[in-house]
């Protein structure tokens, strides 16, 4: 499947997302709710294509600086995913959407370190302005979809210190981990019409703090 930037696109990954049917999500009171964006721009090379922003994180960050992420934090009181998301695209990366941008929401994901992430869906815009906020973000990369949904991108792998499957994104030379990297193979899932969970996909020992 290829997926090229236009409005016939946004319209087949919004059904694709509202056909997606979510997971129950946990009642333990013990994590903490966060959410991340899943955005959706053009590529910046010119093939006129979609791909979704990564952020790397800034190394001076407490936990996991310098790791690729998906933008996104810790949720307010009061906040619902989307809001929380959508607010944090806009502190981290300076990009500030609207709820009617918003494609839809994929299943809640467990971390190690104790969050309940919830990704958000959402269409970013062709060329949008970014403003990096440095105290968070050293750098963005736009991600193909067509580079996710190659065969070789997802890898299982085991640990000892865990009977789960460990699961790895390899991307133009680069290694994403879990819990990013369960994140956006469920939406290279539902990009193929498949509702894949993934909450029972391990992360990094490293990412377990």
């Amino acid at each position: 499947m290829t997926f090229p930037f236009n409005q016939a696109m946004r319209e087949i990954i919004a059904t694709r997302c509202a056909a997606f049917t979510r997971a129950p999500g946990a009642t333990t009171h013990a994590l903490k709710h966060a959410a991340v964006a899943i955005t959706l721009v053009e590529t910046d090379d010119g093939s006129g294509e979609t791909a979704l922003i990564l952020t790397g994180r800034a190394a001076g960050l407490r936990s996991h600086g310098g790791q690729w992420a998906l933008p996104g934090g810790r949720m307010d009181a009061g906040e619902t995913p989307v809001v929380a998301a959508l607010r944090e695209l806009s502190e981290e990366i300076g990009l500030v959407l609207r709820a009617d941008d918003v494609l839809g929401t994929l299943d809640d994901y467990p971390t190690r370190s104790g969050y309940l992430i919830t990704p958000v869906v959402a269409w970013g815009g062709q060329h949008p302005p970014l403003r990096l906020n440095p105290d968070e973000v050293a750098s963005v990369r736009r991600i193909r979809l067509a580079d996710i949904a190659r065969e070789d991108a997802v890898v299982f792998d085991t640990i000892p210190e865990s009977e789960r499957r460990v699961v790895r994104l390899h991307v133009n030379g680069r290694t994403i981990h879990a819990p990013t990297a369960a994140l956006i193979y469920q939406f290279r899932e539902v990009l193929a019409g498949r509702a894949t969970r993934v909450a029972d996909l391990e992360q990094p020992v490293f990412a377990w703090k």
